[in-house]
């Protein structure tokens, strides 16, 4: 890769006009590319792919609901620790090597979840699946920055896209699929075909390099361990703080005070030592700084709105895993048709007028859905999902290109660890606070709307007789086990309405966190070299 820096650092020299002539890429380079955005989207769609058939998975292997969810905890706090140290372990290792070994290692321990047979078994083997997964998405960053001339590199991040927004949105379409109509261990072994060409592509097209196994001496390694406590902490925080009702457990406080202590000395000494992990100062620049912001926030979205839409579906209108994955087909489908031609936006109009056109409509697709009612389904989703569609597909390559611009090349590692952690770390907290949201907020409208629900009230008691009435007439022989049937039935159906009200709720919130994320826009400036000149 070496032989490609001279062209690479030109490249960032160049004024725009003059971007247009950098020099031909290669097939080769674009075979590495390529691959390695194969491999991120892989990653990235083996998270919802598996959420989506969770239950499936805890039933085989005989796992409660609670400890469940550990299935997919354990793979997330993984990644997010590995996402920010892949930078430099590709240095030590040389990134063929690094890359071709996590890349094979992703496609074992695939087939290996899908004959786990206790809960303790793929727990840990999720955690290391995750741990490889991981690597897989900031080096396909990586290599978009390394590999690509500047006036090529907007077609490398819409690649990259296609794993960052469309993956998730179509994980959940493909797991429903497979698990309803194959079996769950299918959603493990859908990565095995993908996975081999992958591995076929970088093996040819990555080009060899000696290892440097003396920079593990030099290593940040105070940096590399409070990084991974913290992050393992806030990553599990996060995870199952709501479940365990966040500082009302002495196991979220215990862990909370852990993450803040670890993650302030991680600062502290990144900020201090002389050869740091991350290099933070990027984040005083003034696009990758906005952008990062605008990043996070795109996470709490993105991950946000692919959580509570199958919640919503599921809880409230009964639908099965395929019925929710058809569902969401349309934030996905529409996007492997629009990423592709982004590029070419990119040529012709500035990028943060794309970027900001892609939150407007993501965060309208959210508030076009703040009116929920009993009957809102399928039909009434479909346009508030291809709104939101088209928005995700303007959104993630001009925000990574300008967030970017001007990255030297030995800070590339640097700025795609940052860049992806923080938007991975925006969906864990969307999560949370989502999950969070909803369970307050459906107890405030529960509150709210039992007031209006008193025997006292004409309505409440004709409702309550025609109730009795219904049991009466369906075979309930004594008439005082009818009545409190009725009151059970009328106290579901506030409890519906009341979770509507909640799930209308948080989409709210993640329409407010989309207008923020475009105000950050609006702090970016124009990068003289930023263009899509010659992408075609």
């Amino acid at each position: 890769m070496s032989t490609l820096q001279p062209t690479v650092n030109a490249a960032a020299s160049l004024p725009a006009s003059a971007a247009p002539t950098a020099p031909a890429v290669s097939t080769k380079t674009w075979i590495a590319v390529i691959g390695a955005t194969l491999g991120a989207f892989m990653a990235v769609l083996n998270i919802q792919i598996v959420n989506a058939s969770l239950a499936d998975i805890q039933g085989a292997i005989g796992a409660g609901i609670d400890d469940g969810g550990w299935i997919s905890t354990s793979y997330l706090i993984a990644e997010i620790v590995v996402i920010p140290l892949s930078g430099w372990l590709a240095q030590v290792f040389s990134i063929r090597i690094y890359l071709l070994t996590n890349a094979i290692l992703f496609l074992v321990l695939s087939a290996a979840c899908a004959l786990a047979q206790d809960l303790s078994q793929m727990i840990v083997l999720r955690a290391i699946q995750g741990f490889t997964g991981g690597v897989l998405i900031p080096m396909a960053f990586t290599l978009i920055i390394m590999l690509l001339p500047r006036a090529k590199q907007p077609v490398g991040l819409a690649m990259f896209a296609l794993s960052a927004t469309f993956a998730p949105a179509i994980g959940p379409t493909i797991g429903g699929y497979l698990t309803e109509n194959f079996g769950w261990q299918y959603i493990f072994y859908v990565n095995l075909v993908p996975g081999a060409i992958m591995v076929g592509m970088l093996w040819y097209a990555l080009e060899a390099k000696p290892m440097k196994l003396s920079l593990l001496r030099e290593g940040d390694w105070a940096g590399i361990i409070t990084m991974a406590i913290g992050l393992s902490a806030l990553q599990t925080v996060l995870e199952e703080g709501n479940k365990d009702d966040w500082f009302g457990s002495p196991f979220i406080v215990k862990l909370s005070v852990i993450a803040a202590i670890a993650l302030i000395a991680f600062l502290i000494i990144e900020l201090t030592v002389k050869k740091a992990l991350l290099n933070l100062r990027l984040l005083v620049r003034r696009n990758f700084g906005f952008g990062m912001l605008a990043n996070f926030l795109l996470g709490i979205a993105l991950y946000g709105s692919v959580f509570i839409l199958p919640q919503y579906l599921s809880r409230i209108q009964g639908y099965n895993a395929e019925q929710i994955g058809m569902v969401l087909a349309w934030t996905g489908l529409p996007q492997l048709v629009l990423i592709p031609l982004v590029p070419r936006l990119m040529q012709k109009f500035d990028a943060r007028i794309i970027i900001g056109i892609g939150f407007v409509l993501f965060a309208a697709s959210n508030f076009m859905n703040i009116y929920m009612t009993n009957d809102y389904a399928a039909d009434q989703l479909l346009w508030p999902n291809v709104v939101r569609a088209i928005g995700q597909a303007l959104v993630m390559a001009p925000l990574s290109a300008v967030a970017t611009a001007g990255i030297e090349a030995e800070n590339a590692g640097s700025a795609s660890g940052l860049f992806n952690m923080m938007r991975n770390l925006g969906g864990a907290v969307g999560i949370a606070l989502l999950q969070t949201v909803l369970t307050k907020r459906e107890q405030y409208h529960s509150n709210v709307l039992m007031q209006s629900v008193s025997v006292f009230e004409e309505a409440t008691r004709t409702r309550l007789e025609q109730l009795t009435q219904y049991f009466v007439n369906h075979g309930v022989l004594d008439r005082a086990d009818a009545a409190h049937r009725a009151y059970v039935a009328i106290g579901h159906i506030v409890q519906k309405q009341a979770y509507i009200f909640a799930f209308s709720d948080t989409f709210y919130l993640l329409g407010v966190a989309l207008i923020v994320a475009l105000v950050a826009v609006f702090f970016l400036k124009k990068p003289g070299h930023v263009s899509a000149g010659g992408a075609h």
